[in-house]
């Protein structure tokens, strides 16, 4: 495990290459101090991926900046630690994420995260502007988003008072098919995220999505069709194939999206617990005698012609039927069980936005975790 910890004076890191990094500093104190046992001298420090540049900041200047991590300042909190607003010096107002040291997000997955996202700068990807690594403390700098996840503000128990019209959840369907299929096939290297799920995709003020979270993310190399690796991510939105035999491609992150797009337009949560194949037959026959099995119930209602039933019934008259029914649809074709059927995120942007007729398409039943005792840990 890869540790690091910089003196106040150091200014940035510079990531040149896929190779690894550059640190540059303001003056020559620094400190790198093991890596595996041993000394270990800058130009050996590998994080795997990653463009851009990244500001590091003090402990004392998050410290000041969130008012000494006051409570009122605490605008989120979960297993990875708290989330605190907070005001640096030059006046910007920042979302400061502060790691706790129980976090199942540890070293290797917090340096990723800023690999990741350290050069993207997209409408609807969080933007990072920095972070902190000093003696124990792991904290990351994001720009504030007013509106916190949709799940919260849109699945959560305590609602907010934020109407979600169809209008605005069309715009936020869009805008994370946009986001991912930037990170998929425009940015280089291509990133699978791998944790796309409610609770992380934030709104701004104008209610625009913004993914974030990526400290599960991968570099898929441009001559890859998958790697292996373990399964991170949240029960209900992983793909089977991801889920069993530990295989990340991008369709891994369409069949999550394609979850999330279901839950958005129906207003409601995909199940997290697995459920027998007679709990299948079931649901098969019956769509609304099991709550929760988000997927299944879509599924069914769309094989007996009825899927306008899924659509959120506190849209009322404010939604445009067919085209939520095109979006249900669009949900379907991205959970399929054949991850090759699924279709890549350029594509969904345009099925979504009009540019191919969703009708045509031919939807195979969905793809589901049935056993987690088989899922590649």
């Amino acid at each position: 495990m890869l540790c690091l910890e910089w003196q106040q004076r150091i200014s940035y890191i510079n990531i040149k290459d896929i190779g690894g990094i550059n640190v540059w500093f303001e003056s020559e104190e620094y400190s790198v101090p093991f890596f595996g046992g041993r000394a270990c001298p800058v130009p050996e420090i590998n994080l795997c991926f990653g463009i851009g540049k990244v500001k590091l900041y003090t402990y004392e200047e998050l410290r000041v900046a969130t008012g000494d991590f006051k409570r009122g300042n605490r605008i989120g909190e979960g297993g990875f630690g708290s989330v605190y607003k907070g005001t640096l010096r030059n006046g910007t107002i920042v979302a400061i994420k502060v790691l706790s040291k129980e976090s199942a997000q540890g070293v290797r997955e917090f340096l990723t995260e800023i690999t990741a996202i350290s050069d993207i700068i997209h409408e609807n990807l969080v933007q990072l502007y920095g972070f902190c690594m000093q003696g124990n403390h792991r904290i990351l700098v994001y720009s504030y988003l007013e509106n916190n996840s949709i799940a919260q503000t849109l699945l959560g128990r305590n609602r907010s008072n934020i109407q979600f019209s169809w209008a605005t959840r069309s715009k936020i369907c869009i805008g994370v098919a946009r986001g991912l299929a930037f990170l998929h096939e425009e940015h280089q290297p291509h990133i699978v995220h791998r944790d796309i799920k409610a609770s992380n995709v934030l709104l701004d003020k104008n209610l625009t999505p913004k993914i974030s979270d990526f400290g599960f993310a991968r570099l898929l190399p441009s001559n890859a069709t998958h790697i292996s690796t373990g399964v991170a991510g949240t029960l209900g939105y992983l793909a089977p194939e991801y889920a069993i035999r530990g295989q990340v491609t991008r369709k891994s992150d369409v069949y999550s999206y394609g979850v999330l797009l279901l839950e958005i337009v129906s207003g409601r949560c995909n199940a997290n617990t697995g459920f027998s194949y007679g709990e299948r037959f079931l649901l098969e026959r019956y769509p609304d005698a099991m709550d929760g099995i988000l997927v299944l119930q879509t599924w069914a209602h769309y094989e007996r012609g009825t899927i306008e039933r899924m659509i959120d019934s506190s849209l009322a008259g404010d939604v445009n039927t067919k085209e939520a029914c095109k979006f249900l649809k669009v949900g379907l074709l991205c959970t399929q069980d054949a991850c090759k059927l699924r279709p890549s995120m350029s594509l969904v942007v345009k099925m979504l936005t009009g540019g191919i007729n969703v009708e045509s398409e031919n939807i195979t039943q969905p793809g589901l975790v049935t056993d987690f005792m088989q899922m590649k840990i």
